[in-house]
């Protein structure tokens, strides 16, 4: 399979995905309520939330991991119930876990293909196509911007920014037009960090849709367009970028009010 063509860049038109008040509840348990998001060609949505938030259960929906069991999501604006992770596959949504699917002691370029190699050949005769994935992976990790020292190298060996990188440049050759990255950045150092924030960035102006899903606003303010902020699997706001600050956002994930009234109370009782 050759890697597709994303579209260009631009929030004009339909979105690549939507959901619509979706919700989804394990019998008396509600894990997520009435929760609207859009992600558009070209742009970041930022899916921001506290462990419990509802992050988890949107990415599944999202993912096609589980349909939605309220509202209505939908791909290029028609309404869909996505049954696995295939599925929205099928329909360019391709998600990249922070526990990403490798085999450590496998080389980049065969962790790049892993599940769809390249073969050449026919029956008995037909054998991998190892020129040829060595070539395409280093080419398109080429164009990702991601430069790494040797292919040959076990993926085991990268930092986990570096994995990521490869990871995202994979999902695009394979025809994502929607990448959803869960917490991509939770585990990392500042520089390794930057390296997936810049590929998240790459990964945009190519016209992908992207959701990244993070619990911290300094890694998603760079790079985001929109800002969805959950909290105990409800909407706490959706803003565009123009509309809040770093600042206003550190503050809505850290409790707004209930953060105001503990520094009160904690003033009142120095240790």
């Amino acid at each position: 399979m050759s890697g597709a063509t994303p579209p260009r860049p631009g929030s004009a038109g339909t979105p690549l995905i939507e959901a619509r008040g979706v919700g989804r509840s394990y019998g008396s348990i509600v894990a997520l309520h009435d929760v609207s998001a859009r992600v558009l060609a070209g742009e970041v949505l930022c899916v921001l939330g506290d462990n419990g938030a509802g992050k988890s259960t949107l990415i599944s929906i999202l993912s096609g991991a589980q349909p939605h069991g309220s509202g209505e999501f939908l791909v290029d604006g028609q309404p869909t119930r996505l049954s696995s992770p295939r599925e929205a596959r099928d329909h360019g949504i391709a998600t990249v876990y922070q526990d990403l699917a490798v085999v450590p002691l496998m080389s980049v370029w065969r962790n790049f293909f892993l599940g769809s190699e390249l073969t050449v050949g026919h029956g008995p005769l037909r054998r991998l196509d190892v020129a040829r994935m060595r070539s395409v992976a280093s080419a398109e990790l080429a164009r990702m911007g991601i430069q790494l020292r040797d292919l040959e190298q076990p993926i085991g060996t990268l930092s986990g920014g570096e994995r990521q990188s490869v990871a995202i440049a994979r999902a695009v050759y394979f025809g994502a037009r929607v990448v959803i990255l869960d917490e991509p950045t939770a585990a990392l150092g500042v520089k390794q960090a930057g390296i997936v924030l810049r590929d998240i960035a790459r990964a945009r102006d190519r016209g992908l849709g992207v959701v990244f899903v993070t619990h911290n606003p300094h890694h998603a303010y760079p790079v985001g367009d929109t800002f969805l902020l959950l909290g105990r699997g409800e909407m706490l706001g959706t803003y565009a970028r123009g509309e809040i600050t770093v600042e206003e956002l550190t503050r809505l994930m850290a409790g707004g009010s209930e953060l105001d009234d503990l520094t009160r109370e904690l003033g009142r009782h120095p240790s």
